[in-house]
């Protein structure tokens, strides 16, 4: 056990009460005195209300679990179901309508619509990547995808590759940023003439789109545009490669992508004690204090990484203008469930973790409110709060917040709040969750991957699901999205807050995503994740073709268009419509997707992985995509698809395949043949005890054999 010190009756671990000591409180103008006192009222006087909200879960679920027991294999009954669920408390009556009052939110929350990046906060490299995704090259990410023409490069440069690359980023320009009687195909000459951006002496369509300029006007080597609320770069050098054979001189066209980014303290990163803890929170405070920089070797050079500064152009006035150089950075804290070793309250016991970060994270985020040219610019703290189960719940996080900012020092309603709505609980009583934080609510977001495993573990005993594919396919889920987005209208988020749609899974399949991802600015979102910078870039380009905030006000003056009834409807099927093959394929992909992120995480404590599924395309993993995969086998297993023998011996099996995907890296250690590692079992352990784990989450079983496995080393 680690060595700890007392601090107003909290036993702290000594690596974290170091950290925040001597790192995170000097500068905030916060007595260690005020801050530890502060966080030993969450522990004492919140965390037994936290402890009561997760009673209260366990006994709807319950409550739910009899219901379906006792009308099993007879028809559904949608009205009897309804009314049940509203007389337990489940479904919440719907009071007035309201609109937000949510001040102070920045340009990127209320006003720029774009893609946003989550990224774990323990890699410093990829926190800093996502901060600086704010900017990224149209022609790389044309170039080294298969957005172009649906094939990936390979070897070395390939000047007809290179070509298209470029003409590609012409038709983007033709389409978002026209020109009179001209195309950017054609063009020969960019300058600036009595404060206006002339092409071949031809002006832009909409005159209104030209941002400035850096260099000479009559030979600029910068231009910036910008369209949507999305700026876009086109850079000038006639000594670059592609710049010497542009008869233009255009070298580069780079895109505003990641206008915002969440630093990721929770699905996406393995945090298990003290020393996973400081190691996130020192991210956080690097990044709000702007001074995080990461050392690391590739291609046999040292490079340096910290964040960007921001771009500074000459207006259509003469005057500066200054665009950001980064994403606005929001931080993921930890939900309601978990506690952590890395502080024990009175009696002894883990504090949750959640408590702890909202103090610490907003600590940290004092730091950036205190200097210029930094994070917000309007005073602002953002804190993504996750699963979270109905209104008393986001309620809870409501209050926890105003503790916060009075033990810190902060004005009411600093933080900002965002609301994942990936709880069904929580997408039925969307309006009255957000009514319970009205006035800090910055952010609703569809995490349709951990709302699926809720799905899951919801109605578990109500019979078999149907196969994942399937699931998707079903009434609830467009009904679910749907309503998100009319809820956040009705609510007055336009304007006001971000209504986002979940992630891209296939980074790697980057046509596809320019296929499909235009669907989320089409339905009104102004944000959505993507899982890299280059993907970013490219999901920019949506957000160029739609006026989100018009087709906002659009879908407002329609009205609501979803109904919870549909969003109720339970994606069952009958399994015996599958045959064996089907069955097995089935339980195959889910294990293998299990496996290949668990061993990782168990073993290396990493977060999120991209792991191969059953068909070799590479998906995005993390702990939501694994608890739908492991209540998947669950269900079927609960409900005799398939037999535990059976599902045993794909689980070993498919470590075997697992193994094979990862013997490149010196750092793996089989499971197969022995399959006796706490990786093997924790992956076995989430598939076979799904059904009694709180909420179906994976997190108490890849914590607590996490643990193990470093008490070993």
């Amino acid at each position: 056990m680690s060595e700890r010190v007392d601090r107003a009756g909290l036993a702290v671990s000594t690596q974290l009460a170091e950290f925040v000591e001597t790192e995170a409180l000097p500068g905030s103008d916060v007595t260690p005195d005020a801050f530890w006192a502060g966080l030993s009222t969450l522990a004492h006087e919140f965390g037994p209300k936290n402890r009561v909200l997760l009673e209260k879960r366990e006994a709807i679920q319950t409550q739910i679990d009899d219901w379906h027991i006792r009308h099993r294999n007879q028809p559904h009954d949608h009205a009897a179901y309804t009314t049940f669920l509203s007389e337990i408390g489940y479904l919440v009556p719907v009071g007035e309508t309201f609109e937000i009052t949510t001040t102070n939110t920045d340009p990127e929350i209320a006003r720029v619509p774009g893609p946003q990046l989550v990224v774990p906060i323990t890699n410093a490299r990829y926190a800093l990547n996502a901060a600086n995704a704010r900017w990224g090259s149209l022609y790389d990410a044309f170039y080294g995808t298969d957005a172009t023409d649906g094939t990936r490069p390979s070897g070395a440069y390939n000047k007809g590759r290179g070509a298209r690359v470029v003409a590609k980023a012409r038709v983007f320009l033709d389409e978002a940023f026209a020109l009179e009687g001209l195309s950017h195909a054609d063009a020969r000459r960019y300058y600036v003439h009595d404060g206006a951006l002339l092409v071949d002496d031809q002006p832009l369509a909409d005159p209104s789109k030209f941002v400035g300029f850096q260099g000479h006007p009559k030979a600029p080597t910068a231009i910036v545009l910008c369209n949507n609320g999305l700026h876009a770069e086109l850079v000038f050098d006639r000594t670059h490669p592609i710049g010497s054979r542009d008869q233009a001189g255009l070298a580069d066209v780079r895109l505003e992508a990641a206008v915002s980014a969440i630093l990721d303290c929770e699905d996406s990163v393995a945090c298990v004690d003290a020393e996973d803890k400081v190691q996130a929170y020192r991210n956080w405070l690097g990044l709000m204090k702007g001074d995080l920089t990461d050392v690391f070797e590739k291609g046999g050079k040292t490079i340096t990484r910290a964040l960007n500064p921001d771009k500074t152009f000459t207006g259509p006035d003469g005057g500066d203008v200054t665009v950001k150089g980064r994403a606005l950075m929001l931080v993921r804290n930890v939900g309601h469930l978990m506690t952590n070793p890395a502080i024990l309250d009175r009696g002894g016991h883990e504090i949750f973790e959640g408590l702890m970060d909202a103090m610490i994270t907003a600590l940290i985020a004092k730091h950036d409110l205190a200097r210029d040219g930094g994070n917000s610019v309007t005073g602002s703290v953002y804190v993504v709060k996750p699963k979270m189960h109905g209104p008393e719940e986001v309620a809870f996080a409501d209050d926890t917040f105003t503790h916060v900012e009075k033990a810190l020092g902060l004005p009411q309603d600093t933080v900002k709040l965002g609301i994942m709505d990936e709880e069904r609980r929580t997408s039925v009583n969307l309006m009255e969750c957000i009514r319970a934080a009205k006035s800090r609510v910055a952010f609703i977001n569809t995490g349709f991957l951990d709302r699926t495993g809720d799905e899951l573990h919801t109605s578990m005993e109500a019979g078999p699901f149907s196969r994942k594919d399937w699931i998707k396919r079903k009434a609830w889920i467009s009904a679910y999205e749907i309503h998100n987005v009319d809820i956040g209208l009705a609510c007055g988020l336009s304007g006001k807050a971000q209504i986002g749609k979940g992630m891209w899974a296939m980074p790697d399949l980057m046509a596809a995503m320019l296929q499909s991802k235009i669907e989320h600015p089409q339905a009104g979102a102004n944000c959505a994740w993507v899982p890299s910078p280059t993907a970013a870039v490219l999901h920019a380009l949506h957000y160029h073709k739609v006026d989100v905030f018009a087709v906002q006000a659009k879908l407002k003056a329609v009205g609501a268009r979803a109904h919870v009834d549909q969003i109720l409807d339970i994606p069952l099927a009958s399994f015996q419509m599958w045959n064996k093959r089907q069955i097995t394929r089935e339980v195959e992909n889910n294990a293998q997707g299990i496996l290949g992120y668990v061993v990782r995480w168990i073993d290396q404590g990493v977060g999120c992985s991209k792991v191969p599924d059953i068909n070799n395309v590479s998906l995005m993993e993390d702990r939501a995509t694994c608890r739908i995969s492991a209540q998947h086998i669950a269900n079927w297993l609960h409900h005799d698809v398939i037999s535990r023998d059976e599902v045993q011996e794909i689980m070993e099996r498919m470590a075997a395949v697992v193994d094979g995907q990862n013997a490149s890296d010196p750092l793996y250690r089989p499971m197969a043949p022995g399959f006796g590692g706490i990786a093997f079992k924790a992956a076995c352990e989430l598939v076979f005890e799904g059904r009694t784990q709180p909420s179906g989450y994976t997190e108490p079983v890849l914590h607590r054999r996490r643990l193990e496995l470093k008490a070993s080393q």
